[in-house]
């Protein structure tokens, strides 16, 4: 049984995380500040003689003793990490920099979840690990962009000065149960929009490409490369290497949800992305990992999860209005 800390572990995957670490017989040490995670995605567990949950920022330093960390304490959705630009950076590099030194002090295993943003808008496609990407340093996207590639950095430095032990996981598109409804994420975006009769709002033209991979299959990914030989030190791609536009997803939610909403162009946001799309060699090669989940399937479920979240809502609102006429 080992010590295992998770930070931002009341996250979408985050809380996911923490159900396949425990339910791998480990103990679990959640750090939340509840920024953008939310208390509800680990309620299930905090009866678990084995969890343990703790409101904490990891700008803050720590220091309690692990065997492993999963640092994935970050905000992931454009309208969350720039409503705080600052904060966004000094949670990447601060935040890198307190789970090294605990990593450092007591020999444990550390991990980071960096991401495809770090590839900026890519002039090689698809994306290898090897690339170095093409980020707008200064834009309204680089707090998060150049935040995790300074985490990368130290990652790569501690481990080079001090022998950390470390595993960098480039995380590309990701969905699933779980989602925040209001995280501004694409689908996300589009299923609660289609389930509300809503218009589906497509930023440019549609033809920019992403390659979405259902959390279930990133998670066993992660866990593989947490798992993975000590001489797997590189960064890794997971994420599914089959590409749709916008447009495409678009369509397919309308199709699976029934929808009869329209689809409404808005002007494209400074430096998104035109391409992405992982080669994910590495993970098939070192990992023995690829994704499992067809997009269709994926949808499905994620619109079974939304669904639910609403119908909750709206018996919860309806139960508030009866309340308040008595």
């Amino acid at each position: 049984m080992k010590n295992v800390l998770i930070t931002g572990g009341a996250g979408f995957l985050g809380a996911h995380l923490c159900e396949r670490v425990l339910a791998a017989g480990n103990r679990v040490i959640c750090l939340d500040n509840l920024y953008t995670g939310s208390k509800a995605n680990i309620e299930h567990f905090l009866s678990h003689p084995n969890f343990q949950f703790r409101e904490w920022d990891v700008c803050d330093p720590l220091d309690i003793e692990v065997d492993e960390i999963y640092n994935f304490a970050c905000p992931a959705s454009p309208p969350h990490y720039q409503a705080d630009p600052v904060r966004t950076m000094k949670i990447s590099v601060l935040g890198a920099l307190n789970m090294l030194d605990l990593a450092k002090k007591y020999g444990a295993k550390i991990i980071q979840a960096s991401t495809s943003e770090i590839y900026g808008d890519p002039l090689v496609h698809p994306q290898t690990e090897s690339y170095w990407g093409n980020v707008n340093s200064i834009g309204i996207r680089a707090c998060y962009d150049e935040g995790k590639r300074a985490a990368e950095t130290l990652f790569y430095d501690y481990h080079r000065q001090y022998g950390v032990n470390i595993r960098v996981v480039r995380i590309f598109n990701t969905y699933g149960p779980g989602m925040n409804a209001e995280d501004g994420r694409v689908v996300s975006n589009f299923i609660v929009q289609a389930l509300k009769g809503e218009d589906l709002t497509i930023y440019g033209d549609g033809s920019q490409t992403r390659s979405f991979c259902y959390r279930d299959d990133l998670v066993e990914g992660i866990i593989r490369l947490m798992n993975a030989p000590d001489e797997v030190t590189f960064p890794v791609n997971i994420g599914n290497p089959n590409e749709f536009t916008v447009r495409q997803l678009a369509e397919i939610v309308l199709e699976l949800t029934g929808s009869k909403s329209q689809l409404i162009l808005l002007p494209l946001p400074q430096d998104d992305p035109t391409q992405r799309c992982p080669d994910i060699s590495r993970a098939q090669d070192h990992l023995a990992w690829q994704p499992n989940v067809e997009l269709r399937e994926g949808i499905l479920r994620t619109i079974e999860y939304f669904n639910d979240q609403l119908s909750n809502f709206n018996r919860l609102n309806r139960a508030s209005r009866v309340e308040a006429s008595a």
